[in-house]
């Protein structure tokens, strides 16, 4: 399963973008997913997760502004909205697959996406 994401770039702060990932193949099972961004010079970062169900969580820093979702069984989207130059980071999704039934899962990542936000 190869994911592969898309819609980063550049906006200016206050602004909005949305991110969408996709996962190709045809798995027994997705999971979670969600999305993890890193900056320069800093730690890797949980930005925000879905679960199969459709339950999220966010990180602090960008509860109220971002909203994730699932679009379908294989596609979650991030909108993030009143972007800060704080947000400016290599945003990566990923994805809990079970590639059959009596597989073991792994974790799938993206190549990640670059969102830069100019203040």
């Amino acid at each position: 399963v190869q994911l592969v994401e898309s819609g980063g770039g550049l906006v200016q702060a206050g602004g909005s973008l949305r991110l969408s990932c996709a996962a190709s193949g045809s798995p027994f099972s997705i999971f979670g997913m969600g999305w993890y961004r890193q900056a320069p010079g800093k730690q890797r970062e949980l930005v925000a997760t879905i679960t199969s169900g459709g339950q999220a969580n966010y990180s602090d820093s960008v509860k109220g502004r971002f909203t994730i979702s699932r679009d379908n069984v294989k596609t979650v989207s991030l909108q993030m909205n009143s972007l800060k130059p704080e947000d400016s980071a290599v945003y990566c999704c990923h994805a809990d697959i079970l590639p059959a039934l009596r597989s073991l899962s792994y974790r799938a990542w993206g190549q990640g996406t670059q969102v830069t936000v100019s203040s």
